[in-house]
């Protein structure tokens, strides 16, 4: 019998049948979501309230996990220095061991934090066996509990994570505007924007307008931009119909363009090509890329379930970036066009600082299109 130091058990089940038993913390309750893991040994507040993974229960590979527990919130200009979004973010936690902090600037531990926004988490389990799994059959739909045991999991499974449009509760309901030096603004795109992103973009210079994930194309020009990025996200990129064809709508202009993660997606489905469910995905703070333009491998944060292909990139585009372990492309450059991808996190919070530089490429494109 596992001794439980929060005195709460917990359970976590795979839809494949698996049904491993351990300790419950954070918050008491049921859960279901897809079951992907991040092999990340750091940056837990960061992974956990990034909204590409809403939908999601989280396993993370590193054995000790709260260790340097929650710090307060550092939010400058309106955006978060030290969290992704203000919010919990993950369906639920699972880890080896759940530890009690010890550091300078933590205001609470990782149990607390959990429990005050109902997030449930399991410890004491077998992390190895699930990630084993989660490689050999892929990625699949699960169910966490802590505190609730007797019935059967999978009951609580409703519907599949590919039907489902998270950006809906990720994406702001109204714009938001990040005034800046320059009067020039980027309209950003948002359907679940990582904190980390917003700030590379605002260290640019430009004032950040962020519209809602569904904006129209009408409305995301009535603020003159002088470029526009579509940002990360959570979900299926095929079932975004409508910011497909808005993104198609916003080309039209020949604005200088940026998509990052379910942007590079949402990209290469508008211009024609095809984006497909990855096995497991890539999820890490240590993923290599390489720019096949000069043959330089680039260390990276990932956080995507979904992939291009060398076959499914779109015609008139060039691959920028591959991975070279699986050969996914990792970023794309329009051979007519001002746009520019990237799969990858460039700004890599938590992460290396390797690829920060996109920003200031697609800045360079911003102020040579002014030129003009």
């Amino acid at each position: 019998m596992t001794y439980c130091k929060r005195g709460t058990e917990g359970l976590i089940y795979l839809e494949d049948g698996t049904l491993l038993r351990g300790c419950g913390f954070g918050a008491k309750g049921v859960r279901y979501g897809e079951v992907v893991f991040t092999t990340a040994m750091n940056g837990y507040p960061e992974s956990m309230t990034d909204p590409s993974y809403r939908g999601q229960i989280l396993i993370i590979t590193h054995p000790l996990v709260g260790n340097y527990g929650v710090p307060n919130p550092i939010v400058r200009n309106g955006i978060l220095q030290n969290f992704e979004s203000e919010q919990i973010q993950i369906e639920g936690l699972v880890v080896t061991e759940e530890t009690d902090p010890s550091k300078w600037n933590s205001s609470k531990s990782l149990h607390q934090w959990m429990a005050e926004q109902g997030i449930p988490g399991v410890s004491s389990v077998d992390t190895r066996l699930l990630v084993k799994k989660v490689r050999t059959l892929g990625s699949m739909m699960g169910v966490i509990a802590s505190g609730e045991h007797g019935e059967d999991p999978r009951k609580y499974i409703e519907m599949r994570y590919d039907e489902i449009d998270f950006t809906k509760f990720t994406s702001p309901k109204s714009p938001i505007i990040h005034q800046n030096n320059s009067p020039d603004i980027i309209v950003l795109v948002d359907c679940g924007i990582k904190h980390g992103i917003l700030e590379e973009l605002y260290k640019t210079g430009f004032t950040i307008v962020r519209v809602p994930c569904k904006s129209s194309a009408d409305e995301i020009m009535n603020y003159s931009p002088k470029g526009i990025v579509f940002g990360n996200g959570p979900g299926n990129p095929n079932i975004l119909k409508d910011l497909v064809k808005n993104f198609s709508a916003v080309m039209e202009y020949k604005l200088p363009t940026l998509g990052i993660c379910l942007g590079h997606q949402v990209a290469t489905l508008a211009l024609g090509g095809n984006v497909r469910k990855m096995k497991f995905g890539h999820r890490a703070i240590n993923k290599p890329v390489t720019d096949i333009s000069n043959n330089k491998c680039y260390i990276s944060t990932h956080n995507h379930g979904y992939g291009v292909y060398k076959e499914d990139i779109p015609p008139d585009t060039q691959i920028w970036f591959v991975n070279p372990d699986d050969g996914v492309v990792e970023g794309l450059i329009h051979k007519r066009l001002p746009l520019i991808t990237t799969q990858f996190h460039p700004e890599a919070r938590p992460g290396p600082n390797d690829t920060t530089w996109v920003f200031q490429k697609f800045k360079k494109m911003v102020i040579k299109d002014e030129g003009n």
